[in-house]
């Protein structure tokens, strides 16, 4: 068994963090109708944690929410395709204990773009969040420029971390078979994404992330996994011109991972203006084994909004001064482009 599994880090996690299963269900009634219906049901299944945002029957969201309930435009981490929302719990824990709102999703089965970008809107609708601040890993990264891409017109998105993400999918050379993924059955899928893992030697705390990946990916069924290759090879690329306002922090790592070289450098030029957290080490998944560095480099993206209205973070929690001391003490720098 993994030594995050059974770690007490974990443990205290899913013991103090509630998961919510937001259902969707099809309400067949006018839409002023439906609104009243859904505000009934959603008081009915307030004790499972079911909540009502769509009117398909298929969908299911699942979620952690921690931090002060009074940020309403908190930070949302997104999932590569072998995560579920708890692979964020290092940042969860650490974030919402120095003060900050954190939302960790896994998105239910989508097979295209727009679909997923309008499925987040009525999630984000109904949690009444009109604002957010968005970190991605993979594809999770490339669903939250598609979506801010998506809201554009009206945004609703204020700030994009982007941690070993892309642009592009045609950087997988996988475009050709993206719409049969469906047919394949789930030991083929899992063979995929494991393909893209770290096979040589790797540090203890690496390896570590590795195997709890792998059994978040043992954890998704066919469906789940058939959907997340689909939109991460799907034809698709991001429209710059769209979300050049948008203030962007681009994470990656300098030793092996999933995305080349090419794939970095089409990011820094998608992004000119983009700060830049380079980790030395961290592989696919720094999050889980290099989360301090990870959870210090979003504290510095999310400083520029301390004191206005899209701060992710209580005021009174935390001060700007102790963020200094703690960048300071890691002797982490930030690169500006």
């Amino acid at each position: 068994m993994g030594e995050i599994k059974v770690s007490p880090d974990y443990n205290w996690f899913r013991s103090t963090v509630p998961l919510k299963k937001v259902g969707i269900y099809r309400i067949p009634l006018s839409e002023v109708t439906e609104i009243l219906f859904t505000t009934i049901i959603a008081k009915r299944n307030r004790k499972s944690k079911n909540i009502i945002v769509d009117d398909d029957d298929s969908k299911i969201w699942s979620l952690y929410d921690a931090g002060p309930r009074n940020i309403r435009c908190p930070l949302i981490f997104l999932p590569p395709v072998s995560g579920t929302a708890d692979v964020f719990f290092r940042q969860i824990l650490a974030l919402t204990g120095w003060g900050y709102r954190v939302i960790a999703l896994q998105y239910p089965v989508y097979w295209d773009h727009l679909e997923f970008c309008d499925g987040f809107r009525k999630l984000l609708d109904h949690l009444q969040l009109d604002k957010i601040h968005l970190f991605g890993a993979s594809l999770g990264g490339f669903l939250a420029q598609k979506f801010a891409e998506y809201t554009h017109k009206s945004p609703r998105v204020h700030s994009l971390i982007l941690c070993n993400s892309f642009s592009d999918t045609s950087i997988f050379n996988q475009t050709w078979t993206a719409n049969s993924f469906w047919l394949m059955p789930s030991f083929m899928l899992k063979k995929i994404v494991l393909g893209n893992f770290s096979s040589g030697p790797v540090d203890p705390m690496m390896a570590d992330a590795i195997d709890f990946m792998v059994d978040r990916l043992e954890s998704l069924g066919q469906s789940e996994l058939a959907s997340r290759l689909t939109l991460n090879c799907q034809n698709s690329y991001v429209e710059p011109h769209k979300i050049r306002d948008i203030p962007v922090t681009i994470m990656d790592v300098f030793d092996q991972s999933a995305l080349s070289t090419e794939a970095k450098e089409e990011m820094y030029k998608l992004y000119p203006n983009a700060r830049r957290a380079h980790l030395k080490t961290g592989g696919n998944f720094p999050y889980l084994c290099r989360s301090a560095e990870v959870n210090l480099y979003v504290q510095i993206h999310l400083l520029q909004f301390h004191g206005t209205k899209y701060a992710a973070i209580d005021p009174s929690m935390v001060s700007a001064e102790e963020l200094e001391v703690q960048k300071g003490n890691l002797g982490i720098s930030q690169e500006e482009q």
